[in-house]
């Protein structure tokens, strides 16, 4: 006899089936979701507009005492693109097989957390609970392309500023055992172009002051430091990827044919700067490095993080206190690290407001991005009840 789906899960798989996939994304179907979700838990909604077609839905739970600053649960709408024939499940179809394994883009990353804010807001209401501080619930736009026309831009208006928010949770990543992971800080993304002139000429002809020699210096120097931080990744059991700064790779652009010497060659490099890197000592090194290549070398940036600062995770934070005695009360394993990739964290606490990453994801491979993308009905049903226990914490900070 087939067993009775939890609401909470056909909510999940109905939100699951959305396709708001990159590129060119069509955010509608999410907002007649939530605007149904919304009806159903009698909040109010409130559709914020920075970018054209780019909207920023807030669902608003007032609390006991609304002068207080009020928390932010986040999460993005858009998931990054597919290739179906790589699937054995289709992608947007959130399928559920034998074992309870659910089948969708974005079933990690992150429309589960988006779903479970949602579920324990309306376990707490329908217990008759009520909170001191409001709940806003944001979902945004673009997430998976930098939130620049997102939570990047929001948070810089005046309707963001009215949310009045103290604290932010926002994602973190599944975890393949049973520690749930917790993310307190964000790594600088450095997207470095470097552009190297040179004379141009035969094939044929040993020219002088090429501009292949000059990538060959360029390259050298950024691939010794990669050789540098991936040693002392692997030289040091307690270090993840988020603790060293990383470096790739990425983009090599110049040339016309193979018998032309280029009159000028680019390289492109995707850096991470640990949060322990100094930005400007860094831009220096890189300018150093410019000008030993030789003249007319430049540098110039496609992403360019500022430096920010990491939630404090001490007493003086009195939300890190909260969030850890619901977690504690739970009896969960908690490890924290500094996030690998970037999230809309890193917006939120450029304006001074602490944010936490955290998706209670366990025991699950890590299939962010991946093909066959999946989470389990019994690990997404556990993130809710987990949920009620840190929203009661955090709102009665």
């Amino acid at each position: 006899m087939a067993t009775v789906e939890d609401s909470a899960v056909t909510n999940f798989r109905e939100y699951l089936r959305i396709p708001s996939v990159h590129p060119n994304v069509n955010y509608d179907g999410c907002i007649e979701f939530l605007k149904k979700q919304a009806k159903s838990l009698d909040l109010p909604l409130q559709i914020y507009t920075v970018v054209d077609r780019k909207p920023i839905v807030v669902l608003t739970w007032q609390g006991l005492k609304p002068e207080e600053k009020a928390v932010l649960l986040n999460s993005h709408m858009d998931v990054v693109p597919v290739f179906p024939e790589k699937w054995s499940h289709k992608p947007f179809a959130a399928e559920k097989d034998d074992n309870g394994n659910i089948y969708a883009r974005g079933s990690q990353d992150m429309k589960c957390v988006g779903i479970q804010y949602l579920e324990a807001i309306r376990r707490l209401k329908s217990n008759g609970i009520r909170l001191k501080r409001t709940l806003h619930i944001s979902f945004v736009p673009d997430e998976e392309i930098g939130g620049v026309d997102g939570m990047e831009k929001f948070v810089h208006t005046k309707d963001f500023e009215n949310l009045r928010i103290g604290f932010s949770l926002d994602e973190g990543m599944a975890s393949p055992n049973d520690e749930f992971l917790l993310y307190n800080g964000e790594r600088s993304i450095w997207h470095i172009f470097v552009t190297c002139p040179g004379t141009p000429g035969h094939g044929s002809l040993m020219l002088p002051d090429t501009a292949g020699e000059k990538v060959e210096i360029i390259m050298n120097k950024f691939m010794d430091l990669r050789r540098r931080e991936k040693a002392k990744l692997e030289s040091n059991k307690n270090l993840t990827v988020g603790d060293v700064t990383t470096v790739n790779l990425t983009q090599i652009k110049g040339g016309v044919q193979p018998n032309v010497v280029p009159p000028e060659l680019t390289v492109g490099f995707d850096v991470r700067l640990a949060t322990d890197v100094d930005h400007e000592k860094f831009e220096a090194m890189i300018k150093g490095w410019c000008k030993e290549a030789g003249p007319g070398t430049t540098i110039s940036y496609e992403q360019k993080n500022n430096f920010v600062p990491n939630t404090p995770l001490d007493d003086s934070n009195p939300w890190w206190l909260a969030f850890k005695k619901a977690c504690d009360k739970l009896k969960l394993k908690l490890k924290p690290a500094i996030f690998p990739g970037g999230t809309d964290s890193r917006y939120v606490r450029e304006v001074g407001i602490p944010a936490l990453g955290f998706s209670p994801i366990i025991n699950t491979p890590v299939l962010l991005h991946d093909h066959d993308e999946f989470l389990n009905e019994k690990v997404f049903l556990q993130g809710i009840k987990i949920y009620e226990e840190l929203l009661q914490a955090v709102a009665n900070v």
